[in-house]
């Protein structure tokens, strides 16, 4: 379980607060207008974003003051920070051994997960050799070698195109389901989080609100983001 008690992110102008509970295996959106602050909330919660106050616990434990490596967690963002030097192989085992002094169970894990994420046979390739689609794929591998309870996604599928998208986010459903992770994604297309997310967090005017079931949050939406999405519906 994931929770942020009484937190706020202050920076110039910038100011968020938070304060609500995300259950265990729970798959939850965060959507709201650009610059709301949807991105540093995910950013206070790995550690690059130090809080103003507040605490940010997981399964009891405040794990505030741990450096972001050390904090119970994966994080994706748009680029899938995959390193063109090294081989799709050493990139996953990164995951594993920073140093990359893998074993050869270390390997066969590497092997597995990229089989998992239909990416059988890829190793040797160099990420410059991969599709957009592959990199996601390679990035979601390595995300099962650190095997961390708290998945969080800044938008790292927003440069696909539609139908691919879907593939991938159809993918995290499943490794979500398949190993319990808790999942925070965000995303400027509603359509993401009914894919995927079955409750939703709005962060608006200085606000991180509390979860709430996406399908019946976005029948009716708030004003402010009906504003942000031009007064669509989306069910």
């Amino acid at each position: 379980m994931l929770r942020l008690e009484a937190l706020t992110l202050v920076q110039d102008d910038f100011r968020l607060s938070a304060d609500f509970t995300i259950e265990a295996g729970a798959r939850v959106a965060v959507i709201g207008p650009s610059g709301a602050g949807k991105s540093s909330l995910l950013s206070a919660i790995a550690g690059f974003y130090a809080p103003a106050s507040g605490r940010i616990l997981w399964a009891g434990r405040e794990i505030g003051a741990l450096a972001p490596g050390a904090r119970p967690l994966s994080m994706l963002f748009q680029d899938g920070n995959l390193f063109p030097h090294l081989s799709v192989a050493d990139n996953l085992g990164l995951g594993i051994s920073p140093d990359l002094r893998l074993s050869a169970a270390d390997r066969d894990r590497i092997a597995a997960a990229l089989e998992r994420v239909g990416l059988a046979g890829f190793g040797p390739r160099r990420p410059a050799q991969l599709s957009g689609g592959e990199q996601s794929r390679v990035a979601l591998a390595r995300v099962l070698l650190r095997a961390r309870p708290l998945l969080l996604l800044d938008e790292p599928f927003a440069a696909l195109g539609p139908g691919l998208k879907e593939q991938m986010l159809d993918l995290v459903a499943e490794l979500c389901a398949a190993t319990g992770i808790t999942l925070l994604m965000v995303t400027h297309d509603p359509q993401d989080a009914l894919r995927l997310c079955p409750q939703t967090v709005l962060v608006a005017q200085g606000v991180a609100r509390a979860p709430q079931d996406t399908g019946p949050f976005l029948v009716d939406p708030p004003e402010v983001l009906q504003n942000y999405l031009g007064g669509r519906r989306f069910l």
